[in-house]
């Protein structure tokens, strides 16, 4: 009946067609195609309001054409926008997590502006293989003694057991069976790649002799994972990675260790607690490692696999390896990343992750209060407070350390927290900030140099609108 209403109700007959709001072609109009898809939006919105109120009129044809018109122009825009962040996770993971350095970036404009030698021997004259600088890289700075780059730590473990264990078992205690981000969970990735999850221990207490009764013939790999989502603390036990890798070269198995962030350096350093290292790993005995690259490695969307040669050389040969394999972008951005290692006072200061970081908090309280000064000669009615807080590392890493910080509490009066948090969010570029007792939490652990001045240019521009 409620359908047989609305075909009847004259409201909707006073909405104009698609094409009287979808208008002529012009020059810098967005393209036709465009025009009619913001058409259809916003009838659509219409029609919906109208049908959820019957009280709702039919907005003037007027209207529907400007918000056709500025739907089409948003629709125009890319959906990924750069934005500052404000919310003291530095490795956030839904904001990119590491921002790449100034060499990275280089390295893609450069890789992006024309033709380069990919895949290509240059002195040889002949075809090569991708990404060898990479893993050139990768070898010299872990000592390994060979490595591979995919497209992510996923791909880089689920390559490793289609490669080293389709069609057998893979040794795995209760509680390193990890979910991580996007709802993927460990147990499912190792089906996908072909084999069988022998799970071993209790989720808190998992013993070496309980890794050596799992080991029959058909098991191919032992497979340790850094649970680098959560922190078991209290009664729980875990074996060395030493005492795992000795049990897997007696048993004539495999023994792989999943490390997650991709730490190259001791993290005490930074000021941080310590996150096992790519290098402990290997001189603790595993065979190959695998490791994130857009993490505490500070580099792009990457996952990298380091260790013994002929492993390697079995993920080279695995049909997924060419699945998995990193664009020229990435492997432009990765290389340049690397190379900033060869010495890492210069990496600490290349690598705006690392800086970040490291940032004692004399400078982020400068910072905070740069921003504060800037946003109150905006003169337009704020209360802005610089307040200690605590930021998180983020992407995984690290999870409960909390570095300390300064934030820049935001109040605008008339206003809610969550109104100014929403005003901000929409700014051009967004200012992505948290709320916390009832006011906008702007963290100066994550912003850089230049930010201050252009939130305060962004929040002048949002009030100003708002007035």
């Amino acid at each position: 009946m409620r359908y047989l209403r609305r075909v009847n109700d004259s409201r909707f007959r006073a909405l104009p067609a698609v094409e009287a709001l979808v208008g002529p072609d012009a020059p810098g109009a967005p393209a036709r195609v465009l025009r009619v898809e913001a058409a259809r939006l916003v009838l659509g919105e219409a029609r919906a309001a109208m049908t959820a109120n019957e009280n709702c009129t039919a907005p003037s044809a007027d209207e529907l054409t400007r918000s056709a018109s500025e739907r089409a122009r948003k629709l125009a825009e890319p959906l990924q926008s750069r934005v500052i962040n404000a919310t003291g996770v530095v490795l956030h993971t839904n904001l990119g997590r590491a921002p790449l350095s100034e060499p990275a970036r280089r390295a893609i404009a450069q890789a992006a502006s024309g033709y380069l030698s990919l895949e290509y021997d240059v002195p040889e004259g002949r075809r090569s293989h991708r990404a060898l600088g990479v893993e050139a890289w990768l070898t010299r700075l872990t000592g390994a003694e060979a490595a591979l780059a995919v497209n992510n730590g996923a791909a880089a473990l689920l390559l490793v057991v289609s490669a080293l264990a389709q069609g057998r078992k893979v040794v795995v205690s209760r509680g390193e069976l990890v979910e991580i981000g996007g709802s993927f969970r460990l147990p499912e990735i190792l089906k996908k790649a072909g084999a069988t999850l022998v799970e071993v221990g209790t989720t808190n207490r998992t013993r070496l002799d309980d890794y050596r009764r799992a080991l029959t013939p058909e098991v191919a790999l032992i497979l340790k994972v850094h649970p680098s989502n959560f922190r078991l603390v209290g009664f729980a036990e875990r074996p060395e990675r030493e005492e795992l890798a000795e049990l897997a070269r007696e048993s004539g198995v495999s023994f792989v260790e999943d490390v997650g962030s991709g730490a190259l350096f001791d993290t005490r350093t930074i000021g941080v607690e310590h996150e096992p290292t790519v290098l402990e790993s290997l001189n603790g005995g595993a065979d190959l490692v695998t490791f994130s690259a857009d993490k505490l490695l500070g580099g792009p969307q990457a996952g990298l696999v380091v260790g013994r040669r002929d492993r390697i050389a079995a993920l080279k040969r695995d049909p997924l390896a060419r699945a998995l394999r990193i664009d020229k972008l990435t492997v432009a951005a990765l290389e340049a990343t690397l190379a900033a290692y060869v010495d890492l006072e210069s990496a600490r200061e290349q690598i705006p992750a690392l800086a970040l970081l490291a940032a004692p908090a004399d400078a982020i309280q400068a910072q905070a209060e740069r921003l504060r000064d800037a946003l109150l000669s905006t003169k337009h009615g704020l209360v802005a407070t610089v307040v200690p807080q605590a930021s998180e590392v983020g992407g995984g890493a690290l999870p409960g350390a909390s570095l300390p910080t300064f934030a820049v509490a935001l109040e605008a009066k008339g206003r809610s927290a969550a109104v100014l948090e929403r005003l901000l969010r929409l700014g051009r570029p967004p200012i992505i900030a948290r709320i916390q007792d009832d006011r906008v939490l702007l963290d100066a652990r994550t912003l850089l140099m230049e930010d201050p001045a252009e939130i305060a240019r962004i929040v002048g521009e949002v009030l100003a609108v708002e007035a």
